[in-house]
């Protein structure tokens, strides 16, 4: 379906731009004069602001329509992105990675809320991961970009150009939108003050309880994971002496194991069901990433982002195919409230890894997030087994 390939797109020029200073982290400590984990800051703004940001989209979306905010939402990365290149100061950075991170708050969770509106939820998971080979593969994209901008275009280059993707994209999108059918263009018309109205949406999503746990196990997901995931670079460039371009290509081996995932889902769902999913999932992930951090020599690295990969999306595609159905009828105040959580939990796990990382190193910091993966996926596989059960 060509409005799910547009929508797929906005999620790689999104990724992409979350993590395209993954692999440049030493060059911008260098020019800056600060250290690894300051510099990590300019990934820590983008997913505060990211995560922060959702609970405007969400309901602006239900409002408006999903489709469109998406469209226009890319207009506003064009903007944000050329900010990044074009700042002249590390302060400078951190406020356009700030904006940049706001305005991509408006293209993943909103197009998993249209596709949770249009797809029914018996088939929505494999739909769902088949739109996420676009996010995995700017996710794996903005990093090895960035390894190469980092060892031979500067820093600024790759900003440059995801601004004039997501201005295609963002043409694109609009053009989309007028030629949807009526229900797949959906608004949901309300009274009364915004701010009461937004309050009053998460209200909603929140008073169910399971609701409450699939949010509260995506932040803490994303603290481990992402505490650990955005080292991995530095990590191989710093003990093992591989140049950043290199290991910017090996960590985006880590979005391999999400393709893997996506063309396979079909058969993994059947054969195993969201419980097996989770707990397996979290199982590889814990595994690739202790492979990743423990090798003894970098080509160890290879299996450890493949399988890390793998395992990651078995168990995100799961919480997220529950997110799209934790509240219907506020289905994009919902999804962006997951969204919201995993990305401010990846921030306050970036936040902590990047003040810890010089004292006690990558080794610690990745091995960490490893078993933290683990049990989260553990717990999660165990809580979902009970209310199955019940029903």
């Amino acid at each position: 379906m060509t409005a799910i390939l547009w929508l797929s797109l906005a999620a790689f020029c999104s990724a992409m731009s979350s993590r395209v200073a993954d692999a440049q982290l030493p060059n911008l400590a260098s020019e800056f004069s600060v250290s690894l984990g300051v510099a990590s800051a300019v990934i820590t703004c983008f997913a505060i602001a990211w995560g922060a940001s959702q609970l405007f989209f969400g309901p602006l979306g239900d409002r408006f329509g999903k489709y469109v905010v998406v469209g226009w939402a890319c207009v506003a990365c064009a903007f944000t992105a050329t900010l990044c290149g074009l700042a002249p100061s590390f302060p400078m950075l951190l406020g356009a990675r700030l904006l940049a991170g706001a305005t991509a708050a408006g293209t993943i969770p909103l197009s998993m809320a249209w596709i949770g509106d249009v797809v029914p939820y018996e088939r929505r998971q494999p739909v769902l991961a088949r739109f996420l080979l676009g996010q995995i593969g700017g996710l794996s994209c903005g990093v090895m970009v960035g390894g190469l901008a980092a060892d031979y275009l500067g820093w600024r280059a790759p900003f440059f150009g995801i601004a004039l993707a997501f201005a295609a994209l963002s043409v694109a999108l609009l053009s989309m939108n007028r030629r949807l059918p009526e229900r797949a263009r959906q608004v949901r018309k309300a009274e009364g003050h915004a701010v009461r109205r937004m309050l009053a949406e998460f209200g909603h999503v929140l008073s169910s309880r399971w609701a409450r746990v699939v949010l509260l196990t995506v932040f803490v997901e994303g603290a481990f994971v992402y505490g650990a995931f955005p080292f991995i670079a530095s990590h191989l460039h710093r003990l093992h002496g591989v140049s950043l371009s290199k290991a910017g290509s090996l960590v985006m081996l880590f979005g391999l194991g999400g393709v893997l995932f996506a063309t396979t889902s079909g058969m993994l769902v059947r054969r195993l069901g969201e419980v097996g999913l989770a707990r397996w999932g979290g199982t590889i992930l814990g595994a690739g990433l202790l492979l990743a951090a423990l090798a003894p020599s970098w080509p160890w690295a290879i299996p450890g982002c493949l399988l890390a990969g793998l395992g990651f999306y078995m168990l995100h595609n799961t919480l997220q195919i529950n997110a799209t159905q934790m509240a219907p009828e506020r289905r994009g105040a919902a999804v962006s409230a997951f969204s919201s959580c995993f990305l401010l939990g990846q921030s306050a796990g970036m936040a902590l890894a990047g003040a810890l990382v010089e004292g006690i190193g990558t080794t610690t910091v990745i091995a960490a997030g490893a078993l933290g993966a683990v049990a989260v996926a553990m717990n999660f596989a165990r809580l979902r087994a009970r209310k199955l059960a019940a029903g």
